[in-house]
Formats: C-alpha cells, sequence, structure tokens
C-alpha cells in the first residue's frame, strides 16, 4: 500500500491566537458600541463613547545599559476605549484594551523606566487594561450635594495620579510605579459630598507579570487596600492625597516584601486667553521591608495649546531601585525581593515636546510631534551599583518623533482612567484628557 503523504499543518502560536482574539474583542466592542456613540446625545439616558488611538514613535536613547546608544521604532500605546452610560449615567462601564502585549513585547526603550521586570524599557500592560462598573447615586441623595458609589471590576485602585497614558509626554515617568496602583481586581466605595470626595479601595497586590496574566483574586484580592480624599475647591482644580498598602506587589504568591505608599497632588486644567491649559504637581513617596528602602519621587508637568500648536513641559526627581540584572541588561529577574536590590539611584529628567495637530476630520485625529528628553542619573546612600561605570556617565538623553493618531465617532473624548463613581469628572459624558 503506498503511503500516504504527511501535510504540514501550520499551527497559529499562542501570539497568533492572542492577536485574533484581541482583534475580535475590539471589532466586537466597535459593532456594539459605535451605533450608540455616533447616534445617542450625552444627556440622553444611555450613551455610550469609543476611541481607539495609538502612537508611531522612533525613539533613540544615549547611554543604554552597558554604554552606547539604541534607536527603534514601535508603534506603542495601541488602546481601544469605551465608556457606557445607562439610566442616565448612574450604571456605568468603562473598559479599555491594551495591544502593548503584541507590537512593544519586549518593552519600549523609555528614558529612566522600570517596573514588573524591565529596566530601562517600559513594560507591555496587560490586554485588559481596565474593566470597571460603577453604580452612582446609590443613596438618591445626589439632588441634595451627597452621592455615594461602588465600583468593582479590573482597573485603578484608588490612589495617586492619573495614568501617564493619557497625559502630555510620551516618555512614561519613572514614578509609574510610585505614583499609580493599576491592573488590579479593585473594589471601591466612593462617597462625595459637596466639594469633598473619600474613596476606599480593596485589590489584589500582585502585579502582573506578562500581558496575558490576570489577577490572583482566590487567594489575593483583599490583601492590599488603599484610601483617596480629594478636593474639587473650584472648576478644573484637584487636590488629592492618598494611601496604600500593597502586599507583596512584586512576588505573585506573596512572600515578597510589602510596600507602604504616599501620594499627594494638584491638578489644574482651564483655559488662558481662550486655550486649554494643563499642570500637574505630584510628589510621592513609597517604604519597603519595614523603611529599610524609601523611594521618593517629585513631578510638575504642563501642557498649552495655541490652535494646532500643542507645547508641553514635564520635570521630573524620581529615586528607583537598581535590581541585579539578568543577561539581557535591560530585564532584572522575577518575582522579585529584597535581595534583588544592589542600590538606588535618582533620576532627575526635563522633557519638552511641541505637536501639530493635522487633524481634518472631526472623527479622525493625527498629530506629528517631536519630544526630547535630558537626564542625569546618580546614586543614593550606600550600594554597589554605580550609575557611571554601568551606563558609561551620568548624563543620559533621548529624542523621540512620532505621530499620534485617533479615531472616535462623532470627535468623543476618552474617559479619565482610573476616576469612577463618585470622582468620574462628568458622570454625563466622555471628559477630555490633559493629553488631547
Amino acid at each position: 500500500m503506498q503511503a500516504i503523504p504527511s501535510l504540514n499543518v501550520i499551527r497559529p502560536t499562542d501570539k497568533d491566537i492572542r492577536i485574533r482574539l484581541l482583534a475580535l474583542a475590539a471589532a466586537a466592542l466597535a459593532l456594539a458600541v459605535v451605533p450608540l456613540a455616533s447616534q445617542t446625545p450625552a444627556s440622553a439616558p444611555h450613551w455610550a463613547a469609543v476611541r481607539l488611538d495609538g502612537t508611531l514613535a522612533y525613539t533613540r536613547v544615549t547611554p543604554v545599559p552597558g554604554g552606547g546608544s539604541l534607536d527603534e521604532a514601535r508603534l506603542v500605546r495601541p488602546m481601544a476605549m469605551i465608556d457606557v452610560g445607562m439610566l442616565s449615567g448612574r450604571l456605568r462601564l468603562q473598559g479599555a484594551l491594551n495591544f502593548e502585549g503584541v507590537t512593544i513585547e519586549d518593552g519600549e526603550l523609555a528614558l529612566g523606566a522600570w517596573g514588573e521586570g524591565f529596566v530601562d524599557r517600559r513594560h507591555p500592560h496587560t490586554y485588559v487594561h481596565e474593566i470597571m462598573v460603577s453604580a452612582v447615586d446609590l443613596l438618591g441623595m445626589s439632588h441634595r450635594g451627597a452621592d455615594f458609589s461602588l465600583s468593582i471590576g479590573k482597573g485603578f485602585a484608588a490612589f495617586g495620579t492619573d495614568d501617564p497614558m493619557s497625559r502630555p509626554a510620551l516618555r512614561f515617568p519613572v514614578n509609574h510605579h510610585w505614583s499609580q496602583v493599576l491592573e488590579r481586581a479593585v473594589a471601591i466605595a466612593g462617597l462625595r459630598v459637596g466639594p469633598v470626595a473619600v474613596e476606599g479601595s480593596l485589590f489584589n497586590g500582585d502585579e502582573p507579570e506578562e500581558p496575558g496574566q490576570w489577577p490572583r483574586i482566590g487567594d489575593r484580592f483583599g490583601d492590599s487596600r488603599a484610601v483617596r480624599v480629594t478636593l474639587f475647591p473650584g472648576a478644573g482644580i484637584e487636590v488629592q492625597g492618598s494611601h496604600a498598602v500593597v502586599a507583596s506587589p512584586e512576588h505573585r504568591s506573596g512572600a515578597g516584601p510589602d510596600q507602604f505608599k504616599w501620594s499627594a497632588s494638584a491638578r489644574w486644567a482651564r483655559s488662558i486667553a481662550g486655550h486649554p491649559a494643563y499642570a500637574l504637581v505630584e510628589w510621592a513617596k513609597t517604604s519597603e521591608v519595614d523603611g529599610f528602602f524609601v523611594f521618593h519621587s517629585f513631578l510638575a508637568e504642563g501642557q498649552y495649546r495655541l490652535g494646532r500648536h500643542r507645547m508641553y513641559y514635564q520635570f521630573e526627581r524620581t529615586e528607583r531601585p537598581e535590581e541585579e540584572r539578568l543577561l539581557d541588561l535591560f530585564r532584572s529577574p522575577r518575582p522579585h525581593s529584597d535581595d534583588n536590590i544592589i542600590g538606588i539611584t535618582r533620576w532627575t529628567i526635563h522633557t519638552a515636546g511641541y505637536g501639530l495637530d493635522l487633524s481634518q476630520w472631526a472623527n479622525l485625529g493625527l498629530e506629528p510631534f517631536v519630544e526630547v528628553s535630558l537626564g542625569r542619573v546618580s546614586q543614593v546612600g550606600a550600594g554597589i551599583f554605580d550609575p557611571e561605570g554601568f551606563y558609561g556617565r551620568r548624563s543620559l538623553a533621548s529624542v523621540s518623533l512620532g505621530a499620534r493618531i485617533a479615531w472616535s465617532p462623532a470627535g468623543r473624548r476618552p474617559h479619565r482612567m482610573g476616576r469612577y463613581g463618585v470622582v468620574a469628572p462628568d458622570r454625563h459624558r466622555s471628559t477630555q484628557s490633559a493629553n488631547h
């Protein structure tokens, strides 16, 4: 009998399957939400906003770990965002799919960035960046100036400031893991009376170690907590202070050290001479191992739009842990423990950028931009890590060229990620972010 020749079957990889599932999920979101977003006014009982965006960026950094320069071109921050309201906004769904696990699987080249096993590269975020459901006015007293809300899902704990993805600069700040607690399974209770809002949240401490990972809900949910108090003294002005206790964030089984975190900030978003302006000042502090390791951060940033022109500046001074590196000098071992920390460095970085809005259609946004960062790294206290020996010098620089691209029915703006329930800037329509 003649043998039947075998066929070479090409089986999809796990990455191929993830890409297809994400594409199907984004398409399903668009098909479900776009008709509602394009036909229903924001003041109606049921409304929606959807937005797709991403940034094509070429970045060059000098020096990089081991010395020398490195450049690369990437599609960064590819996102699909939805904001759906029902019952006149009393029930709200806020969600964001993040495709960085596909486009920057090995991280984004970024001056000073670190976290989740990446160093001097920004790690990709999880595919489901945010999916939160909020119910507001649960006491039925909003007409008297009192509002109570409950929010649950995967998203941001009630701590710190806005996600850097929605802020002016392309370069992620070094303090990202000091100033936000995100991608957790979280439950938040919020109470707002007049200009004062108080939020309390319970969540899981473990950080994700890869884009497809979900929080460990069964054995970790509720092991961490945060509280945030926000004042709204006037239109476009927010002042917040928050505190969090995060259990073993960098060891998923819970065997790592806990973090004690503090944050304070003031945010201003108004107009100057009829043109949109924005400013943020924030301070953050994180301590580990009963205060043996303490990290501080100060950041100030501002942005001004003049017609099609967008100008922004950011100053940051942040301390970060220096951990043992793997053979790939851009990576550090995970799970992390205090034994991995071989020193602390302080990063002082000035970032300035300019963007030109070339949008010609209401639904499509296009903004070419240029951004330059100049920084200096220094050693803090004792430790065996020598930044000058590792990088070749203490002064560093990066330049990025690229274009931000966004699409949204009726030109709607994205919601502010991490602001749920009583602290959502506007429960009846999608609000404008600092970046857009």
